[in-house]
């Protein structure tokens, strides 16, 4: 594919989000997406197959977006220091002025989750890839003794990410970040808990 056609290619799923966020899946047709984007019925469909392969484009380049933003705290989570500073993050992203508890992966799981299985395993690969660091993390601090032998560094990390996504859920709901922030203590509670039963405390 040229410059040209990366160019166009983005620009359509650049619209396409929006208009996924804007007005929800179900009201997003391609007609939409090719007057909103300027493009022809032969370019859109050079670039996308039909709707659900622009959906699942979509849905990847959301993953990508959010993921390599967060790369850089990310790249390190193995001690709690780190951690916190990630959920901090965390934090302060899903309290931005342009809204409250949104997350783009989850505001487009709850409407693609079940559309068809590949768009599902697109969101099982996305949340995978996101607490892949947090795994890793976990374990470098169980080698060291900063974590309990005992611990289910996977289940720990399972228990963070609903957290995350419970309290960003709940944020949104309400329009209260105090939602977040309460599941986020909730986290860091038990995160800290199976560090303090290791042989040092970081």
């Amino acid at each position: 594919m040229t410059a040209r056609g990366r160019a166009t290619r983005a620009h359509i799923l650049k619209v396409a989000s929006e208009l996924i966020f804007r007005n929800g899946i179900a009201a997003v047709r391609l007609d939409d997406v090719q007057t909103a984007a300027g493009v022809g019925r032969s370019q859109l469909y050079h670039y996308f197959t039909d709707r659900d392969d622009l959906i699942r484009s979509v849905v990847h380049s959301t993953i990508d977006t959010v993921l390599a933003a967060q790369e850089s705290i990310t790249v390190a989570l193995d001690s709690m220091a780190a951690i916190d500073r990630w959920l901090d993050n965390v934090a302060a992203n899903g309290v931005r002025d342009d809204g409250i508890g949104d997350c783009a992966i989850g505001l487009l799981a709850a409407q693609l989750s079940e559309h068809d299985d590949v768009t599902r395993q697109a969101f099982l690969d996305a949340f995978t890839r996101w607490e892949q660091p947090l795994i890793e993390g976990l374990l470098s601090m169980q080698e060291r003794g900063d974590l309990a032998p005992d611990v289910n560094v996977v289940e720990l990390a399972d228990l963070t990410m609903a957290a995350i996504q419970g309290g960003l859920l709940l944020a949104q709901i309400r329009r209260d970040a105090g939602q977040l922030r309460l599941a986020l203590r909730g986290a860091r509670a038990a995160l800290r808990d199976a560090a303090a039963a290791g042989t040092v405390v970081t």
